[in-house]
């Protein structure tokens, strides 16, 4: 839809300020980057970058220069001669996105690019486009099912589920504050923890279906509800020092180096626990958890709303 390859059903699309609904795609100044890399395998990395400046008649000269600055940008000078099969993933990626660079549009639309790549491409590759956005300044709409990706690279956003737009914001807004129970199990690895209960504001209490009690600072509990208590796993620690007190038996360690990884056993419900630490505890050990109170989160059990 941004691109104009789609129709709109409603609202306006604007780029640097005018609006694009009525303008076709190639007045609309945007380039896109595919998670397939589309390159023409018969030509040199050169002549693909610079194809595009060609079919729109550019000189000579000012394709060669585009093409060089982006080479540059993109580290691909040593390689403008090579034709795509004698190039990695990572390098037909960087090709793919200088075919975009060299064009100078308005927008640039990334569309899963780094899919198709091994983990340690990625993070390569994460690397060097926010570098790339911060040499060139030139908005990045980039679609992602990775929230890794989302978390590291973005300004700001757009968390979609079935379509419909849940919450948009900074990456931290997002960590911080999820507003909805889809958002909330998103962002974050490992995953936050989710309990289904009552809250009981008499008792103080938060009491889950299976019979986990987790007593509630004063500004925690309210009128007697249902709720979906979450509750990010690193945000559990050692001890209990902290406003909200969990006591349940370890049932599994994983030690992952800085972190060790637990899988811990209340009453009837489980929660994994990211210590910031490497902890000598065993499994079968009881152990004392704590957490602060505002880094509980209460979800509506009927619309996932946050409370």
């Amino acid at each position: 839809m941004i691109a104009g390859l789609e129709s709109i059903t409603d609202g306006e699309v604007s780029i640097d300020s005018k609006v694009v609904n009525r303008l076709p795609p190639r007045e609309r100044d945007v380039a896109m980057v595919f998670q397939s890399y589309a390159l023409y395998p018969h030509m040199t990395v050169g002549e693909n970058m610079g194809f595009s400046l060609k079919l729109a008649k550019q000189p000579k000269a000012e394709i060669e220069r585009r093409v060089g600055l982006a080479a540059e940008i993109l580290d691909l000078q040593p390689l403008l001669d090579r034709k795509p099969a004698q190039l990695s993933g990572g390098q037909r990626q960087r090709v793919a996105m200088g075919r975009s660079i060299v064009r100078d549009p308005k927008v640039f639309l990334f569309d899963e690019p780094l899919s198709n790549l091994d983990a340690k491409l990625r993070v390569q590759m994460r690397s060097e486009i926010k570098g790339l956005h911060k040499r060139l300044r030139t908005t990045i709409v980039y679609v992602t099912h990775d929230q890794v990706e989302a978390m590291t690279m973005a300004d700001r956003i757009v968390v979609m589920n079935a379509g419909v737009i849940e919450q948009i914001g900074t990456p931290m807004e997002l960590y911080g504050e999820p507003q909805s129970l889809f958002v909330a199990g998103f962002i974050g690895s490992p995953a936050m923890n989710f309990l289904t209960g009552t809250i009981d504001g008499v008792s103080g209490k938060f009491v889950s279906e299976r019979g986990t009690e987790i007593i509630l600072p004063a500004a925690a509990a309210h009128e007697k509800r249902s709720a979906i208590l979450g509750i990010r796993p690193e945000d559990l620690l050692l001890g209990n020092a902290g406003a909200v007190v969990v006591e349940g038996k370890v049932a599994l360690v994983e030690p992952m180096g800085a972190d060790t990884l637990i899988t811990l056993e209340l009453a009837g419900d489980t929660l994994l626990v990211l210590l910031r630490e490497q902890a000598s505890i065993d499994s079968g050990q009881t152990i004392q958890l704590s957490v602060e109170a505002n880094k509980l989160h209460f979800f509506d059990p009927a619309n996932g709303k946050r409370l």
